[in-house]
C-alpha cells in the first residue's frame, strides 16, 4: 500500500508484515453495514506520487471511497499489475492474491463480499457495522487475467479491534481520556525477530517533518550509529519534562521541548529513548 505516513511508515519498516486475523476465514458472511457502499466500483485511481491523506484518498479509488473512518483515511492506493498465473479465477482468490501480492499490514480474516458486479467485488472488513478496510477485486485487467486486486484503502489501524490490531504487531496508545489514539499520532511495536532486534522496541510519533522515531535497545542490538544518542534505562525526568498524556499499559510518555529525546516513565522508573537518525533496516 502507498500513502502511509512518514514516521509510521519508518516503524513498520523495522518490522515483518503480520499474517494475524481473528481466526476466521478470508472471506464470511458477516453482517451488512448500516449504509452500504452505493458508488461505482470502478473508479480511476490516480498515481500522484506523494504520500498523506490527500493522496490515500485519490489514488485508492471506490476502495477510499468505501471507508467509514471515525479519522483520516490511513492508506490507500491501485493495486499491482498480476501477471498470468498469479490471479484467481473468483473474486475470492482475487482477495487471496491482494494479501499474496501487496503484502498489507492488515488482518487476513473476517472479509465480507459488501458488493458483487460482474467484473468487480467490493470486500469489506467491517467493525461495528462499519467499514474500516476495502478492497476491490476486478476480472481481467489489461495485461492482468483473472481476478485480483484493483484497489484498496484502510483506515487507522487503532480504529480495527484490539485482538486483530495487536495480532498486526501494532501497540495502540490511550490518550488522557483513555481512547485510542491514531498510530499516524504515536504507536508502538516490538523489533522484529528476522533482523535480530526482538529485544528492541520502536516508538513513532507525529507525521512529515515532525515526524520522529524512538528506540528502546537495552541491549545494544541496534548498530550505535544509527541512534542519536545512547539507550539510557534509568535516568530522572529533565525538570522541563512534561506529560503526555499518552498510555500503553503501564509506560507513560513524557517530552521535553527537544524531539530527539523521548522519556517512558514505567513502574520501575524512567527510560530515555533516543531518536533514530532517519529510516532503520535490517539486513
Amino acid at each position: 500500500m502507498r500513502a502511509v505516513f512518514a514516521a509510521v511508515t519508518a516503524l513498520a519498516a523495522v518490522t515483518l508484515v503480520g499474517c494475524g486475523g481473528d481466526g476466521t476465514g478470508l472471506v464470511v458472511e458477516g453482517t451488512a453495514p448500516g449504509t452500504p457502499y452505493s458508488g461505482p466500483l470502478h473508479v480511476p485511481a490516480q498515481d500522484l506520487d506523494e504520500s498523506g491523506v490527500r493522496a490515500a484518498r485519490v489514488e485508492s479509488g471506490a476502495a477510499g471511497r468505501a471507508l467509514e473512518c471515525d479519522g483520516d483515511i490511513y492508506s490507500g492506493g491501485g493495486g499491482e499489475t498480476w501477471s498470468e498465473g498469479d490471479g484467481g479465477d473468483t473474486p475470492e482468490e482475487g482477495l487471496a492474491a491482494y494479501f499474496d501480492i501487496e503484502q498489507p499490514d492488515l488482518p487476513r480474516s473476517g472479509y465480507r463480499a459488501e458488493r458483487v458486479e460482474a467484473d468487480r467485488v467490493l470486500y469489506s472488513l467491517d467493525v461495528g457495522g462499519r467499514t474500516k478496510a476495502a478492497v476491490v477485486v476486478a476480472k481481467d485487467r489489461r495485461k492482468a487475467p483473472g481476478w485480483g486486486p484493483e484497489t484498496s484503502a484502510s483506515c487507522d489501524p487503532a480504529e480495527l479491534p484490539a485482538s486483530l490490531a495487536e495480532a498486526q504487531g501494532w501497540e495502540i496508545w490511550t490518550d488522557t481520556e483513555g481512547n485510542r489514539v491514531p498510530v499516524t499520532e504515536v504507536s508502538s511495536r516490538e523489533g522484529d525477530a528476522h533482523c535480530g532486534w526482538e529485544k528492541a522496541h520502536f516508538l513513532a510519533t507525529g507525521q512529515g517533518k515532525e515526524a520522529r522515531l524512538y528506540v528502546r535497545d537495552p541491549q545494544g542490538v541496534l548498530d550505535s550509529t544509527t541512534l542519536t544518542a545512547p539507550y539510557d534505562g534509568d535516568v530522572r525526568l529533565p525538570a522541563d519534562a512534561r506529560d503526555t498524556g499518552y498510555r500503553y499499559g503501564d509506560w507513560q510518555l513524557w517530552r521535553t521541548d527537544s524531539t530527539w529525546t523521548a522519556y517512558v516513565r514505567t513502574p520501575d522508573g524512567v527510560e530515555k529513548w533516543p531518536a533514530a537518525n532517519g529510516g532503520l533496516g535490517c539486513r
